[in-house]
């Protein structure tokens, strides 16, 4: 029999308190917030790109101290050149890094791809758009050979890629011949795409602006999306300040180049292929799919994702961004040989993606990580070579970096796991 007689009050749900993203309401507080919202992402392991930016600051104010030449418009320009070819193969590195794998061929395949290109045009007389497109091509169907192996075979991608190291290099050395080096002409599309600069001030102000507009356009469109679907935004007065941020940079870094020569049309190429593959990345259900993948394989799989079809397409994509750096490395030297792909670029590559941010334990990562890590392996290169230091000084920094980078990335993932964000 009930205690509580009939007048007895019956219990009322409390009502239900509607879920909105703690950090867009820190964020409407002012630098309060924001500094609340530093706070949490710290303790909760999401650094982002911060740890690379603080090496990045480091590493040219060490420089510049001892040399002042570091940080000349000269050797500043110079090496918005020098990253384009290693920071190509490093986007695609970026990808198969998504999916918490490796490729260990990305050296040989862009050293091939060169050889493609020189032997075609120059040995040859091809037309050279045909030699550049064939060499292109040749870099994907290299890649979706590998993801094929890997998402089909099973074959683990390290031991996939590793053959492919052995094997394509040995392609590349067939493919050039018995005089083993091939000297490009100069004037040929891909020279002239590695030395075009455009001296007119206008174009790297101009270029800057574009950048700028387009991101506040595209972040605006974003929220106003948000907003229409009922989901948390951004409040207008972040996105001023992230735009007004990017355009410090954009017109400081247009302004340098402008004090040497101008904009390198090689550096503009190498942002529009991180711009728009960030898009790609971000703001496609492929690249959602990608992320997914790479952060839990067999959540994707249940939830209907054709894992095969990802991993040979990321596969395929690494080998053709591989392909397109190793062009822009041909011209820099001005011709493809059997040292094409060799020496330290793998390690460059891999180094400048996770160096960058990207996760080697998949699922964390952008393509401005192959940016900003081509960005500091240069720039240690650079200070380095100006203060007259051994290759073997160079070799052991970098890889102390490399070491530093993988460290943070894993005691980040560590506190993630811990805060319940992994």
């Amino acid at each position: 029999m009930p205690t509580g007689g009939v007048n007895a009050p019956v219990p009322v749900a409390p009502e239900a308190t509607p879920a909105v993203d703690p950090r867009l309401i820190v964020r409407q507080e002012g630098i309060k917030g924001y500094l609340g919202e530093f706070r949490r992402r710290m303790s909760s392991g999401e650094l982002g790109s911060l740890p690379v930016v603080l090496a990045l600051i480091v590493i040219w104010a060490v420089f510049g101290s001892l040399n002042s030449s570091f940080l000349s418009a000269q050797n500043l320009s110079n090496l918005s050149q020098q990253i384009v070819g290693t920071g190509m193969i490093a986007i695609g590195v970026v990808f198969v890094l998504l999916l918490g794998e490796i490729d260990l061929s990305v050296g040989s395949v862009s050293g091939l791809c060169a050889a493609i290109f020189a032997v075609l045009n120059v040995s040859n007389g091809v037309n050279q758009w045909v030699a550049l497109i064939t060499a292109i091509v040749g870099g994907a169907i290299v890649g979706t050979i590998h993801g094929f192996f890997f998402a089909k075979i099973g074959v683990p991608a390290f031991v996939v890629t590793l053959a492919g190291n052995l094997g394509w290099n040995g392609l590349m050395l067939q493919v050039l011949g018995a005089t083993g080096t091939v000297n490009l002409s100069g004037k040929d599309v891909v020279s002239r795409l590695y030395s075009t600069i455009y001296g007119q001030q206008i174009a790297a102000y101009g270029a800057a602006a574009v950048g700028v507009v387009l991101f506040l356009g595209a972040s605006l469109v974003d929220s106003r999306r948000r907003q229409a679907a009922g989901v948390p935004s951004r409040p207008v007065a972040d996105i001023v300040l992230r735009t007004v941020l990017l355009a410090v940079i954009a017109f400081l870094a247009a302004y340098t180049l402008n004090q040497y020569k101008g904009l390198p049309l090689a550096l503009l190429i190498f942002l529009i292929f991180i711009v728009v593959l960030d898009f790609v990345l971000r703001r496609t259900t492929y690249g959602r799919q990608v992320f997914a993948v790479g952060g839990n394989i067999e959540g994707a799989r249940r939830a209907g994702i054709n894992i095969s079809w990802i991993r040979i397409s990321v596969f395929a994509t690494c080998s053709t961004m591989a392909g397109i750096g190793g062009l822009f490395l041909a011209a820099q030297i001005q011709s493809a040989s059997q040292t094409s792909g060799g020496g330290n670029l793998l390690m460059n590559a891999i180094a400048a993606a996770v160096i960058g941010g990207t996760s080697l334990f998949g699922g964390r990562g952008k393509t401005w990580s192959a940016l900003l890590g081509a960005l500091v392996i240069a720039s240690i290169q650079s200070g380095m070579n100006i203060q007259g230091l051994s290759n073997a000084i160079q070799f052991m920094i970098t890889g102390a970096v490399l070491l530093a980078a993988v460290v943070v990335d894993s005691l980040a993932r560590r506190t993630q796991r811990a805060a319940g964000r992994a």
